[in-house]
């Protein structure tokens, strides 16, 4: 056994939805330092695209796309289809949080929130299975991974509805699109990522120190944290994971005891 390449992605070509920033954009930059020889980023800005693949180089390649309707999704499709013949990652990361009063809460709201957090990684999974069976191969299955929170596995008193539903139902669909998918040489796992500063977890980014008081390891998550876990069930050292979502998080979810003095740290 070689440690080396136990965690190593060289030769992997992959798809990051959401990957100019955040949680998106850390876990990149584990896939680049795990040995990935071509990393697909999406987002629906084009500034923050450039941005991202001018900092992290040749081996980010941008594309801008909007996820949030069906013709979106496959013109994403196709034109990772146009480039490749073949797809050894996707992570579908790309999401939408939202937040109102429960007695104002708005339609509109809902759906944004329930179609990018739940139907755009069914379907845009569904357009690229192909290039992911392509890949795929007992000895070095094609992997998809599911970017799902803390919050679809516990309550937030973040009047945040559709986005706790949503990522609830993204790990159930995790589980069922596993079973589903490992016929095919495609593991399909998913992260519960806890408190990580980013522009969707304002919290975590402008009062760590209030969210840090909730938290048992007492700090907020950082790109090393995510990408370890990324690389974990991307590499070959989680081939025999399948259908599982782990919380990231410094132990909120499942070992936190004070919750009498508990501050929620995923703040969407």
């Amino acid at each position: 056994m070689d440690i080396n390449s136990l965690f190593s992605l060289e030769g992997r070509v992959a798809l990051v939805t959401g990957g100019s920033r955040g949680i998106g954009k850390m876990i990149v930059e584990g896939l680049l330092a795990a040995g990935a020889e071509r990393v697909y980023i999406c987002a629906r800005k084009k500034e923050q695209v450039d941005a991202t693949t001018a900092e992290l180089g040749d081996k980010v390649i941008g594309l801008v796309a909007d996820l949030s309707q069906m013709d979106g999704i496959q013109a994403l499709a196709d034109e990772i289809a146009s480039r490749e013949d073949k797809l050894d990652i996707l992570v579908n990361n790309a999401g939408a949080a939202w937040g109102e009063p429960f007695t104002e809460f708005s339609e509109a709201g809902w759906h944004r929130t329930m179609d990018l957090n739940v139907k755009t990684p069914f379907f845009l999974t569904q357009k690229l299975h192909g290039l992911l069976k392509a890949a795929g191969t007992p000895e070095r299955p094609a992997k998809v991974l599911m970017i799902a929170s803390i919050d679809g596995m516990k309550t937030n008193p973040w009047p945040t509805y559709p986005y706790q539903a949503s990522k609830a139902g993204l790990i159930h669909l995790t589980r069922r699109m596993a079973a589903e998918l490992v016929n095919d040489n495609i593991i399909v796992n998913g992260i519960g990522p806890g408190a990580f500063p980013s522009d969707m977890n304002k919290a975590a980014r402008d009062n760590q120190d209030m969210v840090e008081r909730g938290i048992p390891s007492k700090r907020v998550g950082d790109t090393m944290d995510m990408a370890g876990g990324a690389i974990y069930l991307l590499s070959r050292a989680g081939d025999y994971v399948v259908g599982t979502t782990i919380a990231i998080d410094g132990g909120v979810v499942n070992a936190n005891v004070g919750a009498g003095n508990f501050v929620d740290p995923s703040g969407d």
